[in-house]
């Protein structure tokens, strides 16, 4: 077959239409990438340096850090703050009574969100909407200290270990969250099929729903893991002994300590006040710093999971 010629040359066949050249940025498109790159910048900046600067007042003198001499580095670099800090044997203990605490309840806590959410979700559930109501009236209506108290007193949990973890074992609005994750990641046809093939509803639970909901459970450990770590409240209230104290409430106790012997300081001599304002000033920043640790070396592993398991179960309908 010939190829169509014009005055004597070879004409290529047309490779098809020409694709409209791409215009480059608008002016307004690039001022508004410089305006949002700029706000979200201040904004990264004014969440990081808070922690930066505790952590490097942590190691300053505290004369430099009320000085305002503090801003990016360490000045008068000491250790004294962490050193009075971690040689406390009670700081030691508190250290592990939070573990366990935290330990204990994330694991209730996750089961108990887990299945109800997994129930609540089941389209088959009898009284399903009237239920899912209840749950949702106690994140509305509270009794109240006091009688959460007499509860947690009358059912002999005073000073125990399940003082700190069954008051607050079951968050309703995390509930929603698995059950809105359930209906919409989990098709009914899952359930359907895993019928057809015999499986119980336990078999099915453990050996599908849990499995595909990975990013659900990522994200209920995290929440549970930060909530029950910086547990405060109910330690003061429902704990008498010492020894049973979390974290948070012996680094309180060392703070109030600290204050209290500055005071006592004063009516003494300005030189004594001086110094024991100094210690409290190293030892504050060092608690902040030894309580939140565990929680920053745990959260970048758990935050794919918290990115997609909380995104689905909060906005898909």
């Amino acid at each position: 077959m010939s190829t169509p010629t014009v005055a004597g040359r070879v004409r290529m066949p047309s490779a098809g239409p020409r694709r409209p050249r791409s215009r480059g940025r608008s002016a307004g498109e690039r001022a508004y990438t410089v305006v949002a790159a700029v706000v979200l910048g201040g904004a990264v900046v004014a969440i990081l340096y808070p922690l930066w600067f505790i952590l490097v007042a942590s190691f300053s003198d505290p004369d430099a850090v009320n000085a305002g001499e503090v801003w990016l580095m360490p000045q008068g670099f000491t250790t004294d703050g962490y050193g009075r800090l971690l040689t406390d044997v009670t700081v030691w203990r508190g250290i592990g009574n939070s573990a366990l605490y935290t330990s204990l309840a994330t694991l209730l806590s996750c089961a108990l969100v887990l299945t109800s959410g997994y129930v609540l979700a089941r389209r088959d559930l009898p009284w399903r909407r009237l239920l899912t109501v209840l749950f949702m009236t106690t994140m509305f209506f509270d009794g109240g200290m006091i009688p959460r108290y007499l509860v947690v007193k009358d059912l002999g949990l005073l000073d125990s270990v399940w003082a700190m973890v069954l008051p607050n074992a079951l968050a309703v609005w995390n509930v929603m969250i698995a059950r809105t994750y359930f209906r919409s990641a989990l098709p009914d046809e899952l359930r359907e099929a895993s019928q057809l093939d015999g499986a119980s509803e336990f078999r099915h639970f453990f050996s599908i729903v849990l499995p595909l909901s990975k990013p659900l459970i990522g994200v209920m450990v995290l929440i549970h893991l930060v909530w029950n770590w910086n547990a405060f409240f109910d330690a003061l209230i429902f704990l008498g002994d010492d020894t049973k104290y979390p974290l948070q409430l012996v680094l309180r106790n060392i703070l109030v300590r600290s204050e209290v012997a500055a005071q006592g300081n004063l009516t003494s001599d300005l030189a004594s006040y001086a110094e024991a304002q100094r210690v409290g000033e190293l030892v504050k920043y060092a608690m902040v710093v030894v309580s939140t640790l565990p929680l920053l070396i745990v959260s970048p592993f758990a935050q794919r999971y918290l990115n997609r398991g909380g995104v689905s179960g909060a906005l898909k309908a």
